[in-house]
């Protein structure tokens, strides 16, 4: 499955684009405008994204790396 079957999978399952997700991140202290924010771990960002959308661990990653800055 390609990264952007990825995104295109979660945005299907939860209603979140990667744009919102990365809001979303910000607001919660896990990203900045330019990355993931200093000191946190993708094991926190996927126990959030797990927790709060459902998503598989996946899924979750490839929440962390498009946070990370990956585009394809």
């Amino acid at each position: 499955m390609s990264f952007q079957a990825y995104l295109d999978n979660i945005e299907a399952k939860t209603g979140n684009s990667p744009a919102q997700f990365r809001a979303l991140a910000v607001e919660k202290g896990f990203a900045t405008g330019s990355g993931i924010a200093p000191g946190v771990k993708a094991t926190q960002i996927t126990d959030w994204l797990k927790a709060d959308f459902g998503l598989g661990h996946g899924h979750a990653m490839a929440i962390v790396a498009l946070l990370k800055g990956k585009t394809e």
